[in-house]
């Protein structure tokens, strides 16, 4: 951990909504003037998409299991050198992943490169004189037996839907963004759940905050729902771990947010449809005093 180089990594598993957190942290720092070091957690993937698809045949024909949510198929060496470097002197390196054709075109035209979407750009130093370092992935808090990257977080925030909203999510996404069929998505599910157990539950236990949203809907077979639960039809659960640690301001809170109420010492819950302005009005104070202690 470091005063003078924070470390903030949100994170989540596939279709959690981590996208939402990232969007408040953008607000925040835009509002405060503040430059992130944005880090993508899909840029410490062991292989691009070609290899993976290699691997994970290989894996099936030795009836063994391999998935983007486990250490096999991640760098978390490479990621744990970057959150310590960045604490230490406030640099370190990245690469990107190219999701897309679009991102792919992007960055070949700024690199020059030839690079194709489910490819890795260069690796490259992080822009000098950043606030913070800003991670939103798979790995933000992943601990194991070899590397501990958690212990160089300053702020760590997850983001945690029901499992069976989190599946929903996910079956909707992957079908309409990516073409999968419904079975394909399930296979996946399958797949990588002995991972998602052992490598990306455990990391919600050492989150200093966590939002988890709960639909008010059915959702007991996620895999015929026809829609995603909306926004107004959840709650979002936020847990603080130490709120003390934060100076959480429980009473502010409650009179902000419109229908919120407390569950225990530690746990708000907020309407659904509040989960963004939520999120903006409890992280922001903690980045700005963060900022503030780099100054001291």
């Amino acid at each position: 951990m470091s005063k003078k180089h924070p470390v903030v990594a949100v994170t989540g598993s596939s279709g959690a909504g981590t996208t939402t957190v990232k969007r408040a942290f953008e607000h925040i720092f835009q509002r405060d003037g503040i430059t992130a070091a944005v880090i993508e957690g899909d840029s410490f993937h062991r292989y691009n998409r070609v290899d993976m698809k290699a691997e994970m045949a290989k894996a099936q024909r030795e009836n063994r299991n391999i998935s983007h949510f486990g250490a096999e198929a991640n760098r978390f060496d490479l990621l744990e050198t970057l959150f310590h470097d960045y604490g230490e002197r406030g640099g370190g390196q990245k690469r990107f992943y190219l999701h897309s054709p679009e991102e792919a075109a992007d960055h070949n035209a700024r690199l020059g490169t030839d690079l194709k979407p489910g490819e890795f750009t260069p690796w490259e130093d992080l822009p000098a004189g950043t606030d913070l370092l800003f991670y939103e992935g798979l790995h933000g808090l992943v601990v194991t037996e070899e590397h501990n990257v958690a212990r160089h977080v300053d702020l760590g925030v997850g983001v945690v839907p029901i499992v069976n909203l989190e599946w929903i999510q996910k079956i909707h996404r992957d079908n309409a963004e990516r073409g999968y069929s419904a079975e394909a998505i399930v296979d996946t599910i399958l797949r990588r759940m002995p991972d998602y157990i052992n490598y990306i539950v455990p990391q919600f236990s050492m989150t200093d905050i966590n939002f988890q949203r709960v639909a008010t809907v059915d959702t007991s077979n996620p895999f015929i729902a026809r829609e995603i639960p909306t926004a107004d039809e959840s709650f979002v659960i936020i847990r603080f771990r130490e709120p003390e640690k934060f100076q959480i301001d429980f009473p502010y809170l409650l009179a902000m947010i419109h229908d919120s109420f407390m569950t225990r010492r530690n746990t708000i819950v907020v309407p659904g449809g509040k989960m963004g302005f939520a999120m903006e009005i409890i992280l922001q104070p903690i980045i700005e005093r963060m900022m503030d202690d780099r100054r001291v």
